[in-house]
């Protein structure tokens, strides 16, 4: 086998083909090297959730027995406060949930969800799920005593349906 010369043609395949296979290497190291596609654009950073704030209202506070009624007008409140104090007869049960909020029924569903007390920068308190405060899952605590917790659904819809809720507290069990 003869001298392969650096001006022959079989030297100049052989160093164009290990030239190429370099390029692989080279390319590995340097991902932009070689590569006519530009490079990604970077993903903008999502801003981070608002931090919860707590409400005014903890979650054991609310845990017990409830006689329930609802209203849709204002005058009918003190009449459905003693309707839902004989509701306790068949009382409504508000357990702890595992994560730190409360067991209750949603609308429309007959499993129970736990729900979290949450505040808001206006003051106001709500139950709901996870997240901000407010939104269409939660329902606006209007009063709570600790005998008598009132609220209403912030989904207009709901709200249309199912009124202004009451709650009043059943004696503890003899």
């Amino acid at each position: 086998m003869g001298k392969l010369h650096v001006g022959s043609a079989p030297a100049a395949a052989l160093l164009m083909a290990l030239a190429l296979a370099g390029c692989d290497t080279v390319r590995g190291y340097f991902p932009s090297f070689g590569n006519s596609d530009p490079a990604p654009e970077p993903i903008p950073a999502q801003p981070a959730p608002a931090p919860e704030i707590p409400a005014s209202i903890r979650a054991a506070e609310v845990v017990g027995r409830w006689g329930y009624a609802s209203y849709h007008r204002p005058e009918d409140r003190v009449r459905t406060e003693a309707a839902a104090k004989g509701g306790c007869s068949h009382p409504i049960v508000i357990d702890q949930g595992p994560s730190g909020g409360v067991m209750m029924y949603p609308a429309d569903n007959s499993q129970k969800q736990e729900f979290f007390l949450k505040g808001s920068p206006s003051g106001k308190n709500y139950i709901g799920p996870h997240g901000e405060s407010g939104q269409p899952g939660d329902r606006e605590i209007i009063s709570f005593d600790g005998r008598v917790f009132i609220w209403r659904y912030v989904d207009p819809e709901a709200a249309s349906r199912y009124g202004t809720s009451v709650y009043v507290r059943c004696a503890p069990r003899a």
